[in-house]
């Protein structure tokens, strides 16, 4: 009796999702482990595998919703391997090969029933063929929206809707860590296996600006403000799929060399689609990187329930006034998007400004002053 392929649980507040890819076809043979699915949720992408090894018969297609314990395909574990079915047709063909018998050749033409309705067929398809054609030669194309596109769709909107989102922002001199990073980049990867990013020098200064302004560090529940004492905090990745937003845990009692993994660990994970659940909730501050893409300037959207987020761009060089002169220096504009509601400007500059400072005096950072 074919064995059932049924949707696993995916954590408390997942129900379901939908089938973003096969990996294999029907009737293939598969083994007890192979990954047969990748189901896409509102917050993951999921792995199923097979329980058994047998052939695959295909319930739900690609694209198709799914609810958690719900079949999407059997497993026939008593099908035949692949090999003593190729084998049998081999002396068909053999048989078949010597067309010598006259009744043979005679037998085709005294059904012509059979005949007729083989024409009946090609003339029926044709029919509908110019309606299939016209939607790739249309002038627009529709497709179903992932449901993590939907999930950042509502956040979206909902952030919109119950903050009340103001941006400031700045600039910094890039200078001082490009140099401090391009000299202790060889002996930093010698001894760690891993880059040094500007990413990390980031993430330490969105950490001493959450502690010199802990007004940032807070969320609102209803009518309660809720006050954090710690620092996870969350790098948006843009995927495939969408953006997800992981978080490092307790930033403040990190290396820099440890944030670099951590954040090489969750690229790695989004490429595989191993995200898990728990590594995209808790973060109270997020950093976006829009300079990977190009952007010179932008506003960044908060990511609820954090009240804050800051948005990193590319690094261009520009004409800057130092001590009376016009220089060329290497600048990154800075946006912090924050909700007015619960953080006051004065905060929100003050902590833009001790971002813009420890980047610009990286060496603080290292020596923890």
């Amino acid at each position: 009796m074919p064995s059932d392929i049924k949707i696993p649980a995916l954590g408390e507040s997942v129900a379901g999702g939908q089938i973003a890819k096969w990996h294999f076809k029907e009737g293939d043979i598969v083994k007890t482990g192979d990954v047969l699915l990748t189901l896409e949720t509102d917050k993951v992408a999921a792995e199923v595998t097979a329980e058994s090894s047998g052939a695959l018969h295909i319930v739900k297609q690609a694209g198709e919703d799914v609810e958690v314990g719900g079949v999407v395909g059997q497993i026939d574990e008593n099908a035949a391997a692949p090999a003593a079915k190729e084998e049998a047709p081999k002396p068909a063909p053999a048989a078949a090969a010597a067309p010598t018998p006259a009744p043979a050749a005679k037998a085709e033409p005294e059904k012509p029933a059979n005949v007729t309705e083989f024409k009946v067929v090609p003339k029926s398809e044709p029919v509908p063929a110019p309606a299939a054609k016209a939607a790739p030669e249309g002038r627009i194309t529709r497709k179903k929206m992932s449901p993590l596109r939907k999930k950042i769709a509502d956040q979206l909107v909902s952030a919109q809707r119950t903050a009340a989102i103001l941006t400031t922002f700045n600039e910094c001199d890039m200078s001082n860590v490009m140099a401090l990073r391009s000299k202790l980049q060889d002996a930093f990867v010698a001894k760690n296996g891993v880059k040094l990013g500007f990413m990390s020098f980031f993430i330490k200064a969105v950490v001493e600006a959450l502690k010199a302004v802990p007004q940032v560090n807070v969320r609102v529940e209803g009518e309660e403000i809720v006050q954090q004492h710690f620092f996870d905090i969350g790098v948006a990745v843009g995927t495939e799929r969408g953006l997800i937003v992981p978080v490092l845990r307790d930033a403040d009692q990190k290396s820099f060399a440890e944030l670099e993994k951590d954040i090489l660990g969750y690229a790695a994970k989004s490429k595989e689609g191993k995200i898990q659940v728990s590594d995209l909730t808790g973060g109270v501050f997020t950093i976006s990187n829009g300079g990977v893409y190009g952007s010179l300037l932008s506003t960044p959207i908060i990511n609820p329930p954090q009240s804050a987020i800051l948005g990193m761009h590319s690094i261009q060089q520009r004409p800057v006034a130092v001590d009376g002169q016009v220089v060329i220096r290497p600048m990154m504009y800075l946006a912090l998007s924050y909700d007015h509601r619960v953080v006051d400007g004065k905060e929100a500059v003050s902590f833009l400004i001790r971002i813009k400072d420890c980047i610009e005096n990286p060496a603080r950072m290292l020596v923890g002053a």
